[in-house]
């Protein structure tokens, strides 16, 4: 039996689906931004790309823990 993924990454399939691009392109995205704060980066997101405040923050901290 496998584990459930738990935290951000439980947004991913979600993300994916609703926005048409897979998460690495989105990570990508985050981390070529001249921004660099969490929350600037999640309005960036939600303001010039569409997402919904919940997956924007989900990619962000995913993309900013790594």
């Amino acid at each position: 039996m496998t584990d459930a993924v738990k935290g951000p990454a439980s947004y991913f399939p979600a993300i994916e689906k609703k926005y048409g691009r897979p998460v690495a392109e989105w990570k990508d995205l985050i981390r070529s931004s001249p921004l660099t704060r969490h929350m600037e980066l999640v309005t960036w997101l939600k303001a010039e790309h569409g997402l919904g405040h919940g997956h924007a923050n989900a990619l962000v901290a995913h993309t900013l823990a790594e």
